[in-house]
């Protein structure tokens, strides 16, 4: 017997940004763990992007971005990896009450491509990001995306970490948080069923 379709699935991309290119950084972990939480039984497809491998130079095009004139080949295969994902869930450390200055770069290149998509972040530190996150949101604003209602403040504190400065129990540090992450899901999904029903 086959299945039937279920007619709330979406074949919509998220991309789960891993925006710290730090050496020996703990953000890949806790996207993949963010990934893995959300991921289940939803009908979203959750991927990693990682802003290391893209491998952005400092912003080098001549042009305002609003333009979507890109001179460079790495801004243009940049804007088409944006371009294929549905909505984001950002993930990255406070630093200095702020957020990492590649993930601003990575934003400060595009424009069109993020408008309208859903995003909400997963910031880190010993007082869980909230001014970067606060600060993140404005600029999401700017850009146009639709910011969720809920967000992760993960608090870490040194004694979470070992002699290495990475996560001695993953699981046990992100656990609490498992809930909110399904509710973060949960409302991409109706943000781009809401998407659909308005370009329908």
């Amino acid at each position: 017997m086959g299945t039937v379709p279920d007619p709330t699935a979406t074949n919509e991309r998220i991309a789960v940004v891993i925006g710290s290119t730090r050496p020996q950084r703990i953000c890949t972990g806790i996207a993949q763990w963010v990934l893995d939480a959300a991921q289940e039984g939803s009908p979203l497809q959750y991927e990693l992007l990682d802003l290391a491998a893209v491998g952005l130079p400092f912003l080098d095009e001549p042009r305002m971005a609003a333009l979507g004139e890109y001179e460079h080949e790495h801004t243009r295969a940049w804007s088409r990896t944006v371009s294929s994902y549905g909505g984001f869930v950002f993930v990255f450390p406070q630093y200095n009450w702020g957020y990492p200055a590649p993930l601003k770069n990575a934003l400060d290149f595009l424009y069109r491509e993020w408008s309208g998509k859903p995003a909400t972040s997963v910031t880190y530190g010993t007082r869980g990001g909230a001014r970067a996150a606060d600060q993140f949101r404005e600029v999401l604003t700017g850009l146009h995306l639709h910011t969720l209602q809920d967000r992760l403040e993960l608090v870490i504190t040194k004694a979470d970490l070992d002699e290495e400065w990475q996560l001695k129990d993953l699981d046990a540090v992100m656990g609490p948080y498992r809930e909110q992450t399904r509710a973060i899901d949960a409302q991409l999904l109706e943000a781009l069923k809401g998407s659909d029903r308005a370009d329908g």
